[in-house]
């Protein structure tokens, strides 16, 4: 069984094939380096919930179905709809953290 740095990887890459988009475009699109992205894809690093939340956007493709691997057999559709709700549930609150860090430290004078 392959780990999921691995399994997200090789979807990504595939997702940006399919859209007939190179390493460079889609990293560009990312705001992140061709090698940052290809560390990605190649499963050395893994992504923050910001940067996957890019990813989805920029491929056209739910998040679940990044970290769903061919090699397994899912029989009920209605566990990638669970897993996308939890991704999105921690994308949400990591989207409030950091608004309210951002507030926080405006709110401080000089800063």
């Amino acid at each position: 069984m392959k780990g999921i740095k691995a399994v997200f990887g090789e979807n990504v890459k595939y997702y940006r094939k399919k859209l007939q988009l190179s390493q460079e475009q889609l990293a560009d699109k990312l705001e992140i380096s061709p090698k940052h992205l290809s560390t990605i894809e190649t499963g050395a690093t893994f992504v923050s919930a910001e940067l996957l939340e890019k990813i989805t956007q920029q491929l056209l493709v739910s998040a679940s179905a990044l970290f769903y691997s061919v090699d397994e057999t899912l029989t009920d559709d209605s566990v990638l709809g669970r897993i996308d709700q939890m991704i999105d549930k921690e994308c949400e609150k990591t989207s409030s953290l950091i608004k309210m860090q951002i507030r926080y430290l405006s709110s401080k004078p000089g800063i």
